[in-house]
Parts: C-alpha cells; structure tokens; sequence
C-alpha cells in the first residue's frame, strides 16, 4: 500500500544506513557536505578538495540479488588520490582483512604490467562501522599506515586506512568536526539530528538537506526494499538454523574438514550458503552470514 502520509510528517532516513549513505554522500550537490566530512578525518592540503570526481555516482542495477550488496563511496582527489568510503552496520569476522584486500587492489588495478610503480596514486580508506571493528582500543577514530613505532619511521604512505566506529563515541562532544559528523550520520531521532545541528551550523544545513532526501520516494522505495532484503535473509537464516539442527547430516564433500560443530548446524549453514550463492552475494558476506569458511564455501 503506498504511504499515504504527509510529506512532512514522515521520519527522516538515518545516514548510517548504506543506501542512504551512498544517495546523500554521493551526490553532487551535497558535495560541501562530502568535503566536510572528508576534512574533519584526513590530512589532505586544502587544493586536493578543489575537484573532488565521484566514480560511478549511480547506484548499482536495482535487481533482487542486489539488495544486500555492499553500496560505498568512491571518489578521486585533484592529485588523483583515491578515496573509499565504506559504512557498516555489522562488522563480519573478516572485515580486516578484507579491508587490507580491497585496499591492495585498488593499488594493483592503477598499474599494467609495462607501468612504473611511481605511477600508484595513494589509496584512503574510511570505514565507518556501528559494531566495534578494533576491540581493544577506546579510541573511535584510527589511522593506519605501514609504520614501525619502534624506529617511529613510516615505510610509505601509499595504503591509509581510517576506521570510524560510532558505538564507541563519547556522550558529550569531544570538541572536533569528526564527532558531529559521526553524531549526523548515526542520528535517529529529529532530536538527535536536532542538537548536533543546533551545535555545527554545516550540519544544519546538512540535515535540511537528509530532510529534503527523505521525502523523495526512490530513496524511501530503495531503503525499504533494502531493509526487506536483510529481513527476509534473517527469517531464511533462522528458518534454515533451525532444519539443520533438527536433520543434521553434513555432505561428504566437507566432512572431516569443520571440528568443534554439530552437523546438523553445519548442514543449515551449508543450505544457507547455497542460496545466497545462487544469489551471485559475495563471499565476504556469505562468510559473515554463515560463519563458514572460505574454503569450506569454495567447496560448494
């Protein structure tokens, strides 16, 4: 049934949500708002925002198999630096080093094989994650290169990683840009978008702008489709959990090779893998969703 309420009296789309992330960010009328939020986490000159190029500023073909991809933020510096964005609600046991992977060929993809290495552009990444992603620090904002504190001497700079993870954000302001925009993009209430936007006049103008995206109907038609996507992959995973403890017989193919598990687990999870297989979803996810291995997957 179409949503018959007023414009003005339906709630505002969260940014931590990627969908929306991706439709406010990537847009190129918010392009103040990305480079405010590019300014309050880098350590890049001023000139590097004077041009700032989106790559493939569309989302991705809106199919059934592509509701529960992982939609990010990819753009190019004036220099021709690279920067990715990425934002996650959940934090899958192998984001690390999927992290580092990625990074690694956004590095291999810049050069052929008659290229010089001085041709690698510096590649940044910013990942933005609810759950914690690094455990054993109270810090909510790092910054990773290749570096040895011992000699206190970095070997390059070409691979910087930044994580954000807004669980770990301090009640009340630590005085930084980086805090209101990680309070803008984590708000879910007009009262919580409210006093940050009260405090940072930018972000004010910035939630005047999530307001106005709010109300279109493709992004309210994609972030819902979107968030029918992860429910209907939580009620299979659940559905298929539950069969595989009450059959349990693991396949032949993979027996011997997971310990410490029930088969009647693993055959739900084997079920389960199957069909987000069929799906065409990455293996990242299926690893995140299944708590299978890559190699057992592989084996599928």
């Amino acid at each position: 049934m179409k949503d018959e309420r007023p414009r003005q009296n339906r709630p505002f789309l969260p940014v931590k949500y990627d969908v929306i992330f991706r439709l406010f960010f990537a847009d190129e009328r918010n392009e103040e708002e990305l480079i405010g939020l590019l300014k309050s986490i880098l350590r890049l000159p001023e000139e590097e925002y004077n041009s700032l190029e989106i790559a493939d500023p569309h989302l991705l073909p809106e199919y059934v198999g592509d509701k529960y991809a992982v939609i990010d933020v990819k753009l190019h510096t004036k220099s021709r630096k690279i920067i990715h964005i990425e934002i996650q609600l959940r934090v899958p046991p192998t984001m690390r080093e999927r992290i580092v992977f990625y990074d690694a060929k956004l590095i291999t993809e810049q050069i052929g094989s008659k290229d010089k290495y001085d041709k690698i552009q510096k590649v940044i990444s910013i990942v933005i994650t609810e759950e914690n992603l690094i455990p054993d620090s109270p810090v909510y904002h790092h910054r990773f290169t290749f570096f040895d504190p011992d000699a206190n001497v970095e070997l390059t700079d070409v691979i910087e990683i930044h994580t954000i993870e807004l669980r770990k954000l301090p009640s009340s302001t630590d005085g930084t840009e980086l805090y209101d925009w990680a309070k803008f993009i984590i708000a879910e209430t007009e009262e919580e978008l409210e006093m940050v936007a009260q405090r940072n006049p930018q972000i004010g103008r910035a939630a005047l702008k999530l307001r106005a995206l709010s109300a279109e109907e493709r992004a309210r038609d994609l972030f819902e489709r979107r968030e029918k996507g992860w429910r209907d992959l939580a009620s299979f995973l659940d559905g298929a959990e539950e069969k595989g403890r009450i059959e349990g017989r693991i396949e032949g193919r993979t027996e011997g090779r997971i310990e410490g598990r029930t088969e009647g687990r693993i055959e739900g999870r084997i079920e389960v893998a199957r069909k987000l297989l069929s799906l065409n979803l990455p293996i990242e996810q299926i690893v995140a969703a299944t708590g299978l291995t890559h190699e057992e997957i592989a084996l599928l």
